[in-house]
């Protein structure tokens, strides 16, 4: 009889081997070859499930996304019941900051996808409309909404996130920055 193949878990499983690829030498070797071989399969199975680079690349992209809610979401439950502003803002922010090996790994793939995006003619509008939503969340938090104050925090957790992966800064360094931050915003 033959084997019933969960077909979500297995270009779930096509996804991570190019996160693994990504993350270890970056999008440049991503091929689906390279990606087949990493997830033990032959490069045929990758073309079944995702018909061009770009396919596979959105769809690894979308792996990405879930993975960093899921950890948001768990970093905000531990809160407890509805937390202050300014706990909650910095526990997002500090679970989507590269702090650890797995959210430096995913950091460095979520990079490579937003340089592989920033040169495509179409782009992703997921990014916007996350962004957006990102944004929106972050404006209502803070004592005086402000878009364009949202708007600079997103950016200097972005850079602060660049800075840990590249080395620059350490995560107390980083930490200190954003409280640092959220201390002039909440005073």
């Amino acid at each position: 009889m033959p084997r019933k193949v969960d077909h979500q878990e297995r270009r779930t499983q096509i996804a991570d081997a190019l996160m693994r690829v990504a993350a270890e030498q970056g999008l440049e070797a991503v091929s689906l070859r390279h990606v087949a071989a990493e997830a033990g399969v032959s490069a045929g199975m990758v073309q079944h499930y995702f018909r061009t680079k770009d396919e596979m690349m959105r769809f690894a992209l979308e792996a990405v996304h879930v993975r960093s809610e899921a950890r948001v979401n768990a970093a905000i439950a531990a809160l407890g019941p509805d937390p202050a502003p300014r706990p909650l803002l910095r526990t997002l922010l500090t679970a989507l900051l590269p702090l650890d090996d797995e959210s430096r790994a995913i950091g460095r793939v979520a990079l490579a996808f937003l340089a592989y995006t920033a040169v495509r003619p179409s782009g992703d509008p997921s990014l916007n409309e996350g962004t957006a939503q990102m944004a929106g969340f972050i404006t209502a938090l803070l004592p005086a909404p402000d878009p364009a104050r949202a708007a600079g925090l997103l950016a200097l957790m972005e850079g602060l996130g660049l800075y840990l992966l590249g080395g620059q800064y350490t995560a107390e360094q980083a930490l200190s920055a954003l409280d640092a931050h959220l201390d002039l915003l909440f005073s």
